[in-house]
Order: C-alpha cells, then structure tokens, then sequence
C-alpha cells in the first residue's frame, strides 16, 4: 500500500486536505467572534459587523479554486515576515493551523516573490520551485524545477503551459499563478509612483493592473482602505468580464466604473458628432471652462458700508477690489474663494475698528462676514455659479462662448462645439457623454473633487484629454496605474503618445513600462494581426508569443449571398471545441448574423453574460470587444467592420482589436476582399 511517506503527491494532497481543514476553521473562528459587548455605539457596531462579514466572506473555500498552485523550498531557513523555515507552499490567501503556523502563504508576501522571479542565473537562495496542477478542485499533478541543479535542463513548464492555455468559460480569472517576472515587477510596484503599461494583446495587461490593485491592498492595507481604490473600465460588459478577479484573490471592497459613471452628472440623452466630440474633449476646453467660470466677477465699483450698532464702517472700492484681485491671482477654486472674500473684508473693517481704540475679537469677525452688506456685495461680485447652467449657457450662446474661446477655438470650431439646436430649458437639454465631462470639471473648478487612494484605468489609449483629467481629479494625492495599447485606439481622440497623456493625467512623472510577450493569443493570430502594426501605430514593437498552436488561424472567402450561413457554421465548428466562443461582427451586422444563428439553432449570448457549459457562444458587436477575450473567435467581415469607422485607420485599429481577441483559434469569414495589409 503507498503511503504519504513514499508519494509526493499524496503528501501534496494530505497537505491540501490539512490546509482546507485549516482554512474551515480560521471562518468557523471568525463567524463566533462575540461583538455584543464590545463597541460603545451602534454605528460602531454596524461598522464592525461589516468588517467581520466581510472577514467571513473572504475566508470562503471555493471547491474549484486551488488553495495553492506553488510550492518554494529554499536552501536556508528563512525569517520573513515572522515565517520561519525553508518549505513555503504560495497561493491566493495565507492560511495558519490552530497553532499560528503557516500552511499556505499568500502570493503577496515578500517571501512569495521569487517563486515569480527566481531564475538559473538567480535562484534567490531557492533550491527548489514546485508547480502544481490541478482538475477543479483535486491536486493532480505537480512540476518540479531544481533552480541550484547545474546538470537540469532549461525547459518549458508544462502546467504552466497548460493553467495558461486551459479553455475560459465564465468571467475572467486571475493569473496569479502564471504571472511572469516582468509581469511581477509591474505588479509589486511601491504605492508611491503611479505606473503606465503600453501592453500588445495578449500579454496580461488587465490581469497586472488587477493583480496591482491585490498586492497595494495586501502591503498597504491601512492606507489605502481609508483612501479607497477604484477599478475603471471602458464599458460595463467589461466591467462583468473581470468583476471576479479581485474576489477571488480575497479583495472585496474594490470599486470598479466607467469614466461615465464618475462624471454622470446629468442624463445622457444626446451624442456628439466625432468633430464635436473631439473638439468637447481637448485639453483646450479646459482653459474655457476656467474662464467662463470666472467670468461672473465682477470688481467692485462702490464701497461696502458695514453698519455695527451706532458706528458705520466704510471700505472703499479700490480696497475691495484689490482683495478680489488678490484671491483672483491666487488660483484658488472658485467656491474656496467665494468664501474667502467675506472674511477678506470682515479683516478689512476689523483693522478699522482697531485703530479707532476698539478690541475686537474673532466672534466679532465672524458677525462681520454675516452682515447683510458683506454677503450683499460677495453675491454681487462673486456670484454663485451652478456648473449645469455654466455649461449650458456656454453651449447654447453664441456669444458666451465666444467671449471664453477667443484665441482658443476658432469660429468654424465653436459652430461645432455649440448644439445646432439650442435647446429651451435645462430640462430639455439632450446632454451627450463628451458633455458631462465638462460639467465635471466645472464642478472641480468650484470645489475640489475628492480624491481616491489607488486608481486603476484599463484600456487608457480612448480617453480624451478631458476625460483624463476628470480621472487625474479622482486621484490627484494617491497613485494610478494606466493600461493601454495605442494600436488599440479607436476613438477621434485616441492617444498617440502616453506622455501626453499622463500630463493630462496629472502624473507626468509616472513609469511607462512595455510589455511585449504575448502569452494569451496564439503566435500565429498575433502575427497576421501585426501585419496592421505599421499603418495603425508605426512606432510600436510587434508583439511575440510564447504560444505556438498548430492551426490555430484560418480565412474563409464565400460568396456573399452565404456569408450569414458561413458564418453560423464556423460558430459551429468552434463550439465542436472546448471552451468559450466569440462572433465578433460590425455592429451593423448584428442583426443580420442573430437571425442567422436563431436559424440555425445555435443559442447565443450577449456580452456581459456569463458563459456557462451550455452557453458558450456569444454575438459581440465590434465596438464592445475591446478587452474580452474567448478561447475561439469568428471573425465576421473584416471590410465592413472597417468601413463602419469615420477613417481607414481607426477601421484598422478596430479591426486589429477584434483579430486579437482569440485565446486557441481564430477563424475569419468574408465575402468582400480583405484590407490591403492583411494580404500582404
């Protein structure tokens, strides 16, 4: 009979069955935590409450998710972190025996990295790195690298191979036990600096931003959990798409929006032509909209007269306006200032009362700055200025904007920045996306917006000027990570340069890092896909891929009266394959393909929809497959996804986006001939 003493693997598996019994019990242990008599108020109690469910939540053992995926032994013993020893097993979370020892180490822990970054050359003191495979729940397999070995070959992992080929159905996982060292390095960056990732498909980007957030948390819990964390994403679908990411490395309290959600201020009802959109999200609009707000001030033409008692206290014009000039010069936001000019003249009769032998206090200032005549001049001079009205006026009166645009647009700009339509009332008002992006702003102008602690934003490269500086706002006094491709970037006002774009940021001094090594689209797509790269970015390195699978592309031309019916097929043949499926299509040729699938019995979903074993098919329209990946994609007409953008060249990078969406094989149907640099 094998025992534990003569199989590693069942050691493996004896330690796994320890390590989730441990686990059982450390929740157990915190869902009989007695609270009764411990707060002195029931707010403090609620707020407890919710720290120890929230406690209990993250100690859940998920049947499907291994407890661990590594193991370290290192040549010395070690103490980090008040772990002693040489034998370290890595995974999501830590979990101690009842007596305090530990069972599994959390990936985060300093004593955790080199199993990302040790190498041959730099073993970092381990003798040995183990891997371990898994089929749900059960331990398998493991893998063994003997880093301190002279005679072992150089080779390939073959379950870290198979954990990153291994087919996704449902939402995105995490990647914390494939993660690269240069993906690590990114990942366990201070909180100090903010970090910038140029990353081609395939190469993780997402899931290291993500990954980030985990670590920050982990090694800086305190400070960030006052400030908070935010998660932006360019739609919501794809904000589904990698909602249980963070979960499933034990972060909960992590935040996630669009840049629409943060500035929605006003209903959306209206779009923007791409002229007016592109002109709406210039970093100019941000010196008009300063302007207009300050446009109200008004200096002073006649003195302020304070009545106290049997006593009249006169501040000439001059002098008032000279602290209106004063606060002007100080750069102060609008409202901060506003506030500050009734104590500026409040000062200004108190030094009167002074010379004249009287001793007045601060209570005396204080009912100074509430006289009627002091707040009656504030109003006059420094009215209150609502930022839905400012930017209404501002985009329905020709004049207005003129006189805050001179020398900034020009008139052929501003005809397109203004409606077309003015609309009669606020109520009327079709706002449209680019729009509530400037009341943002004004809203900042008037009174600072608060800022957030961490801010990740993911597909960085279609944000406008405008649009960065509303995220900056969200983070001005913490961090930013910023994930993008500029060959990815299909919006009018599409980053070009991410210099630019991190100045608009506010976070010019912030790291731009490149990530080039693909490991999700096979090396095959990558390539064709790259073939896009000179016309769309030349500036940019083609991305390479550690995954070579055979077959893994194909490009069908039909006839065009059996496009529809081709393409179904191919769905079907997809779907012959494990894993899950996309029919990415323009979105004009959604309804066309939907009928063609409904036809040809194949259930679809929609994106944002969980996958599931018996639904793996999903119809993706062209402007929302930004950022989604599935194991097998069918690319439908190429050319007339091209021909749905304003230009060639964001067609291009359109196109380049949904060719490299494909984890294990891609397919391409057309009828029409395919763009010029696909052919070559």
């Amino acid at each position: 009979m094998t025992t534990p003493a003569d199989d590693p693997l069942l050691t493996e598996r004896a330690h796994l069955a320890r390590a989730r019994a441990a686990l059982r019990a450390m929740r157990a242990d915190a869902e009989a935590l007695d609270i009764s008599d411990v707060t002195g108020n029931w707010v403090d109690a609620q707020v407890l409450h919710s720290q120890i469910a929230s406690r209990v939540t993250s100690l859940a053992d998920l049947p499907d998710t291994p407890l661990f995926f590594g193991r370290l032994d290192y040549r010395h013993p070690l103490d980090a972190d008040g772990e002693t020893g040489t034998r370290f097993h890595i995974g999501r979370r830590h979990v101690h025996d009842a007596h305090g020892d530990p069972l599994v180490i959390d990936w985060r822990a300093p004593v955790s990295q080199p199993f990302y970054r040790a190498t041959r050359k730099d073993p970092l003191d381990v003798a040995l790195r183990r891997r371990f495979g898994y089929d749900g729940g059960e331990l398998t397999a493991f893998e063994d690298e003997h880093l301190t070995d002279p005679d072992e070959e150089e080779r390939t992992s073959a379950l870290l191979q198979r954990e990153i080929e291994r087919p996704r159905v449902g939402p995105m996982r995490d990647i914390v036990a494939t993660i690269q060292p240069e993906q690590d390095e990114i990942v366990r960056a201070g909180p100090a600096g903010s970090v910038c990732v140029q990353g081609a498909p395939g190469t993780g980007k997402t899931a290291v931003g993500l990954h980030r957030v985990a670590y920050l948390l982990y090694a800086h819990r305190e400070r960030l959990s006052r400030s908070g964390t935010l998660v932006i994403g360019p739609n919501r679908s794809f904000l589904h798409y990698i909602e249980q990411v963070l979960p499933a490395l034990g972060e909960l309290e992590v935040k996630q929006a669009t840049v629409d959600d943060l500035v929605a201020h006003v209903e959306v009802r209206g779009t923007d032509s791409p002229a007016a959109a592109g002109l709406k999200g210039d970093a100019r609009m941000a010196r008009v909209l300063r302007r207009a707000v300050r446009s109200g001030v008004r200096m002073p033409t006649e003195p302020v007269v304070v009545v106290r008692g049997s006593r009249r206290w006169r501040i000439p014009a001059h002098e008032v306006a000279e602290s209106v000039q004063e606060l002007l010069d100080r750069d102060m936001r609008y409202g901060a200032a506003r506030e500050a000019l009734p104590q500026r003249l409040a000062h200004a009769v108190l030094v009167r009362m002074e010379r004249s032998g009287e001793a007045p206090d601060d209570r005396v200032q204080a009912a100074v700055a509430r006289n009627p005549a002091v707040k009656a001049a504030v109003k006059e001079i420094w009215p209150q200025v609502d930022p839905v009205k400012l930017v209404f006026r501002l985009l329905s009166d020709a004049e207005f904007l003129a006189a805050q645009a001179e020398g900034l647009y020009t008139a052929e700009e501003q005809r397109h920045l203004r409606w077309d339509r003015p609309p009669r009332s606020l109520r009327s008002a079709a706002w449209s996306a680019a729009d509530t992006v400037l009341i943002d702003e004004v809203r900042d102008l008037i009174e600072r917006t608060g800022s957030l602690g961490h801010v990740v934003l993911d597909e960085a490269q279609d944000l406008s000027p405008m649009q960065y500086r509303a995220v900056g706002r969200r983070c001005s006094t913490g961090s930013a990570t910023v994930l993008g491709d500029l060959a990815q970037g299909t919006t009018p006002w599409a980053t070009a340069d991410w210099n630019e774009a991190l100045f608009h940021l506010g976070k010019p001094e912030a790291a731009v890092e490149e990530l080039t090594r693909g490991f999700r689209v096979p090396r095959e797509v990558i390539a064709y896909a790259s073939r896009l790269l000179p016309v769309i970015a030349p500036g940019l390195s083609e991305a390479t891929s550690v995954r070579e699978t055979a077959g893994a592309l194909e490009v069908r031309r039909v006839a065009e009266e059996k496009l529809d019916a081709a393409t179904a097929a191919a769905c079907r043949e997809a779907l012959g394959q494990l894993g899950s499926v996309g029919l990415i299509a323009a979105d004009d040729r959604i309804p066309a393909l939907a009928e063609a699938l409904s036809g040809a019995d194949l259930p679809y979903l929609e994106p944002g929809q969980e996958t599931s074993r018996s639904h793996r098919l999903t119809l993706v329209p062209a402007t929302l497959a930004k950022g989604l990946e599935y194991d097998y994609v069918v690319l439908d007409e190429p050319a007339a996804l091209v021909g749905a953008e304003p230009d060639e060249r964001t067609g291009l990078r359109r196109l380049y986006v949904a060719l490299t969406r494909a984890v294990s094989g891609l397919t391409v149907v057309h009828a029409a001939p395919l763009p010029d640099r696909l052919t070559r």
